[in-house]
Order: structure tokens, then C-alpha cells, then sequence
């Protein structure tokens, strides 16, 4: 079952987070790794700035969770993470599914440049690579990350992105 997050799930959330990134570490730039991979004060900043968190619960237990932040014109996948003992099972695709089917304005993704599985699963879902130069855009317009992580990432975009207003008016 998926439902929307509480502040209640807070704690569940911060940990399925730290607890699936794992898969990161060794995989990132040793520059970009730390521990947590995301303190429970970024999360919460996160949270303030306007992600709304989706979980996958199952048996009284949330195992995925994915936000999604409207950024205007566009809005954004974030956190998209399922605990590392219950991948390959679905719950990513659901969750995706869950957060994009009433949207309207283009879906932007941003991932790790070295995280192919997740550029896998994205693709898999109808989303594709834009080039570095429209990646380098994107980045810098709709989120705060440094220019290192700029570097070393990826954007993903969906369908209504070719059409959209985003890609013609930079």
C-alpha cells in the first residue's frame, strides 16, 4: 500500500534513506560520500523546502519511499529509495507511478553519474538522459547542490519535457 508521509514517519523515512544508500558508497566520488549520507538536519530542510514524501508500506512496515517537489514549472523525483533487503520487487516502479500519474507539468530526475542502476530504472520507466549542457541548466535552476555534484550527476526527463516551455525558454 502507498501512502503520503506524516511527520510521524519522519524517523522511518531518515532511515530507509541512509539505510539504501549504502549503494552509493564506493560507487560516488569518495568527495561526495559521507555518513550519514543524509543527516537527519538535511532531511528536514528537505521536507521545509516543499518534498513531499510517499511510502511503500507492506505488513505495518514502510520499506520505499520517494518525494516529489514542485518546483513552479516543473517538479522534481527526490529521495527515491527502497531498504536494501527489499529491492527488486517492484516497489520503486509503484512509488514512481504513484507520484507522476496526476501530474501535468514536466518531471525532472537527478541522480549520480555512477549510479547506473538507478539511470537504469529510470529509463526503464519512459525517462531519458538529456544532454550535459541542458543537465548543467537544469541542475543549477531547480536544485541547490554544489558545483561538484553538478559534475558528477545526471538529469533524467519525462515525456511532456519536449514539449514543455522549461526546455525552449532558457
Amino acid at each position: 500500500m502507498i501512502r503520503k508521509g506524516t511527520d510521524e514517519d519522519f524517523d522511518e523515512i531518515f532511515n530507509i534513506i541512509n539505510d539504501a544508500a549504502i549503494a552509493y558508497k564506493e560507487v560516488i566520488p569518495p568527495d561526495r560520500w559521507h555518513e550519514p549520507y543524509m543527516p537527519k538536519e538535511e532531511l528536514k530542510a528537505q521536507i521545509e523546502e516543499g518534498v513531499r514524501f510517499s511510502c511503500y508500506v507492506d505488513n505495518n512496515e514502510i520499506i520505499g519511499v520517494m518525494g516529489i517537489q514542485d518546483k513552479t514549472d516543473v517538479e522534481l523525483i527526490r529521495h527515491a529509495y527502497v531498504r536494501t533487503k527489499q529491492r527488486k520487487k517492484g516497489i520503486g516502479t509503484l512509488l514512481l507511478r504513484e507520484l507522476i500519474r496526476d501530474s501535468t507539468k514536466p518531471i525532472l530526475i537527478g541522480t549520480w553519474k555512477a549510479a547506473g542502476w538507478a539511470i537504469s530504472f529510470y529509463e526503464k520507466n519512459g525517462f531519458r538522459l538529456v544532454d550535459e549542457e541542458e543537465k548543467n541548466r537544469l541542475l543549477k535552476k531547480y536544485w541547490a547542490i554544489p558545483d561538484r555534484q553538478v559534475e558528477t550527476s545526471v538529469v533524467l526527463v519525462d515525456e511532456k519535457y519536449k514539449s514543455s516551455t522549461v526546455r525552449r525558454y532558457r
